[in-house]
């Protein structure tokens, strides 16, 4: 087969290219930007062409762009003839969801239903590695020890290993279209007190309001964007939309689902 890899550049999509390339039956294409530019129809379909199986690794940013982007990959796959896509989805994909992404992950999806191209959808939950990032950027001194101000609740959340993810995407694409979804998750889905314990055991949760974590937020120079980003996030998760736990990982890649805490004490 001849596979190509979105993103090829990024911390994902390079773990899949590298995955795939062992198999040395199968040729590997590495699509990056600016030659691959999600924005570029024209190009996208040249790149396409010839091409078996897509991973299609989403793009970033503002959701409206993000969309668009994702169209055009969406289109160009279908017009190239693409047998079989595999893309990088999330565990929310209700567009009626308070989290930004989650419509664009749901657009996505039904572009890809109604597309031609067989297809596989990876719902991946949250990344382990990046969540242990925002929760070490609101740990602070409090009157009885560090502090994570995160607006959360006591709802779980699934934290998932980026490297899982990629073998899952490389497992995918060496498979025939499964043309469902696949919900890709660590083996447990923790609360973020277990999060912060498991980053700093002095550390514990405090609950604020949405109001105040994103105001904290812009406080430290977060752009507008990204701070609404991250918190319509937290509050999809107090909702308890990524709490799900799947055994898709073992069942794809014949191993494990990364324990989120061996990825937090890292």
């Amino acid at each position: 087969m001849r596979i190509a890899v979105t993103g090829a550049s990024g911390r994902v999509g390079r773990h899949v290219v590298e995955l795939l390339a062992a198999h040395r039956e199968h040729e590997v294409v590495a699509l990056t930007r600016p030659a691959a530019d999600y924005a570029d129809l024209g190009a996208l379909r040249s790149l396409l062409t010839g091409v078996d199986t897509l991973v299609f690794v989403s793009s970033d940013g503002h959701a409206a762009t993000v969309m668009l982007h994702h169209a055009n990959v969406v289109r160009a796959a279908a017009e190239a003839g693409v047998g079989h896509v595999v893309a990088l989805s999330g565990l929310d994909v209700d567009v009626d969801s308070p989290f930004c992404y989650a419509v664009t992950n749901g657009h996505t999806e039904q572009l890809l239903r109604a597309s031609g191209c067989g297809y596989s959808l990876a719902r991946a939950s949250v990344y382990a590695e990046f969540f242990a990032g925002l929760v070490r950027g609101v740990l602070v001194p409090g009157p009885r020890g560090d502090e994570v101000r995160l607006p959360a609740g006591d709802a779980r959340v699934s934290l998932v290993a980026r490297a899982d993810v990629a073998r899952s995407l490389a497992a995918l694409a060496l498979l025939p279209p499964s043309n469902t979804h696949h919900d890709l998750t660590g083996p447990a889905a923790l609360t973020v007190a277990e999060v912060a314990a498991a980053l700093d055991p002095a550390a514990r949760h405090v609950d604020v309001a949405p109001a105040e974590y994103l105001a904290a937020l812009l406080g430290s120079g977060e752009t507008s964007w990204w701070a609404h980003a991250y918190a319509t996030m937290l509050e999809s998760i107090r909702l308890g939309r990524w709490a799900t736990v799947s055994g898709e990982v073992a069942a794809l890649t014949g191993r494990p689902a990364t324990p989120a805490g061996h990825v937090l004490s890292r």
